[in-house]
């Protein structure tokens, strides 16, 4: 059976302010909807993605800004990270792994610039929305067999 992510939850503290901050992104508003003062659910969508995410207010108990590593692929690293600083967001330099895994937590193992063979996954940035919630943009140009 499948099963396919569709809604990732983002904790906020200032709904209108997110709203405001992922609709510069370009990210799509699906929903805005509101049942009293109590209740809010905003739900947008990245550019090409089937997932959405969605903030707002009696969602959820954890802390805004604590979510970490929401990972959003695209096929050329430099080109979205240039559209993104251009929308105005501070965004890290195109990165990669010292030790060509993965990307740690933090910035430790980092270095500059692309992975050198540019490897698919192997390049990222990295960005924080107002709350903190820590995004990355990773590099995938071949996806790995089944995916």
């Amino acid at each position: 059976m499948d099963m396919k992510l569709e809604v990732v939850v983002v904790p906020v503290a200032d709904v209108d302010r997110a709203k405001s901050f992922y609709e510069g992104l370009g990210w799509r508003l699906d929903a805005d909807v509101a049942r009293g003062e109590d209740f809010r659910v905003i739900q947008v969508t990245p550019p090409g993605s089937p997932c959405s995410v969605i903030f707002g207010t009696g969602l959820t108990s954890a802390a805004p800004g604590s979510a970490e590593g929401l990972h959003l692929i695209v096929t050329d690293i430099e080109a979205a990270r240039a559209e993104l600083a251009g929308r105005g967001v501070e965004i890290s330099e195109v990165f990669h792994d010292e030790g060509g895994v993965f990307h740690r937590a933090g910035t430790e193992g980092r270095v500059s610039g692309p992975d050198p063979d540019r490897t698919s996954y192997g390049s990222y940035a990295s960005f924080s929305d107002p709350d903190g919630n820590g995004w990355v943009l990773q590099e995938v140009t071949i996806r790995l067999p089944g995916r």
